[in-house]
């Protein structure tokens, strides 16, 4: 039967008729492309959610001339089967049940407002074969880039320690008033740990009551690096985590939107001199207060 007869039949117009071709070719072009797009980012950074995706995506879209909202996407990587399911993981690698000397919080009710004025660390653990690998990091908590980190196979000071001298190391100068903020855990309140803080003219700070929420910029991205980076995987050897690692923590710094940095990376938020634009209200946190949920990251 006849393209003409078929349109005659059902009222339309041979012209609307290969106007729908067209316009539905489009529509699955442009689908393919923004699913190319998303690849690519997802390969630099594999945990990325619709809503970061949008935003990456922005400029790339518009250049193509391509029109779609965030519901439209992430309707698209539905379809596709690319909506990301996370599952929450709670390491223990603190222990603070020891005699070391444990000191106050000095971040209870401060308002950041500028970087290198706190650094929150914390330590995380990767699956590497049969074993384990501890990742220690130093972030900034206005900024939230990391400054320092360290992936070491044993459950020692000697990672923390290199981690922090990282960091020494990649922030010249640094402020007179930093405050270096973390858990009880032994390995920040050991010997070597605080001695060395102190030769670096650093304020120390501790959680009061083992709440991972007066630790929570910490605790928030190793949450990021191991569900949005996958490094929540298993690894075959201590080399590959490594690369996996130094891999995942410059994509993170570098290409990674941050919503409470305004949406910019972690590395241009350090080195803004305008005041970061959050979408939520600051909180506040009083450890004679309950903790509310903390803002998204």
């Amino acid at each position: 039967m006849s393209v003409g007869h078929l349109c005659r039949l059902f009222g339309v117009s041979r012209q609307a008729f290969y106007r729908r071709q067209h316009d539905a070719q489009r529509v699955r072009g442009h689908a393919l492309l923004v699913l190319g797009l998303v690849l690519a980012l997802r390969r630099e950074i594999p945990g990325l959610g619709t809503r970061k995706l949008y935003l990456l995506l922005q400029e790339p879209l518009a250049a193509s001339g391509i029109k779609m909202g965030r519901d439209k996407l992430h309707q698209l990587l539905q379809t596709h089967n690319l909506i990301l399911r996370q599952k929450r993981v709670v390491p223990k690698t603190t222990n603070s049940a020891h005699s070391l000397r444990k000191y106050p919080n000095l971040l209870v009710d401060a308002t950041l407002t500028a970087p290198q004025q706190a650094w929150v660390c914390d330590i995380t653990y990767l699956c590497i074969g049969l074993d384990f690998g501890y990742l220690s990091l130093l972030t900034d908590a206005y900024s939230k880039l990391i400054v320092g980190y360290c992936l070491h196979p044993y459950l020692t000071v000697e990672g923390s320690l290199k981690a922090l001298e990282m960091a020494l190391q990649s922030e010249q100068p640094r402020s007179a008033c930093l405050i270096h903020h973390s858990d009880r855990g032994s390995h920040y309140g050991s010997f070597a740990y605080t001695q060395r803080l102190r030769q670096a003219g650093i304020t120390i700070s501790m959680t009061q009551q083992g709440d991972p929420y007066e630790n929570a910029v910490a605790e928030r991205i190793n949450g990021i690096l191991k569900t949005g980076f996958r490094l929540n995987r298993v690894f075959t050897t201590f080399d590959e985590a490594a690369r996996a690692v130094a891999q995942s923590v410059h994509n993170y710094n570098h290409l990674r939107p941050h919503m409470s940095c305004g949406y910019l990376t972690p590395a241009v938020a350090h080195t803004s001199t305008e005041p970061l634009r959050k979408p939520w209200k600051p909180k506040v946190y009083n450890t004679n207060q309950s903790p509310t949920s903390p803002g998204a990251a």
